[in-house]
């Protein structure tokens, strides 16, 4: 199986896309945190029908007009990753949540006393897909913009195109 890439130009930065059979796998901020490695392996493909879908959907996102991504997502992890991913896809559009909120949602669903906000916060920065997977969405306490792969400068501007306005803490 191949991986299938295309750049984006988004308002704040260069984004890379990459999509494997008819799922988007990765999207990443030009110079990011845990950036992949073997992207030279890559096949640069902008006709590809997931990624033309993506920079579709990425178009109405930096106007304000798309929310949810409509397509297949195939984001690759671990388990616990996996499941905190699925919480950030439950952030609503324009909204924010706390890694300890995250924390607390998934230790109910698993029925056990606990689960560390830490452990959360490292499975939200190694969030393959951007944007899509809102990981932009998750906020220390008392809202303080912290922990972005991309950057605290374009998790602030993400911010600010959904509606929320803060400044960077």
């Amino acid at each position: 199986m191949s991986i299938h890439c295309c750049d984006y130009q988004a308002p704040m930065g260069p984004i890379i896309a990459a999509a494997e059979d008819d799922a988007i796998i990765g999207l990443w901020f030009d110079g990011q945190k845990y950036f992949p490695t073997g992207t030279e392996r890559w096949v640069r493909a902008p006709s590809h029908p997931a990624l033309v879908q993506l920079r579709a959907w990425l178009d109405g996102y930096f106007r304000g007009e798309s929310h949810a991504f409509p397509g297949r997502i195939s984001p690759k992890g671990t388990a616990f990753r996996q499941n905190v991913w699925q919480a950030l896809r439950r952030i609503p559009y324009g909204s924010t949540t706390t890694y300890g909120a995250i924390a607390r949602e998934l230790a109910a669903r698993r029925g056990i006393a606990s689960i560390s906000a830490q452990a959360v916060g490292g499975a939200v920065g190694h969030n393959p897909i951007s944007l899509v997977i809102p990981c932009h969405r998750v906020v220390g306490v008392k809202g303080a913009l912290t922990g972005y792969a991309g950057g605290i400068e374009k998790k602030e501007a993400i911010l600010r195109l959904e509606g929320i306005c803060r400044a960077s803490a």
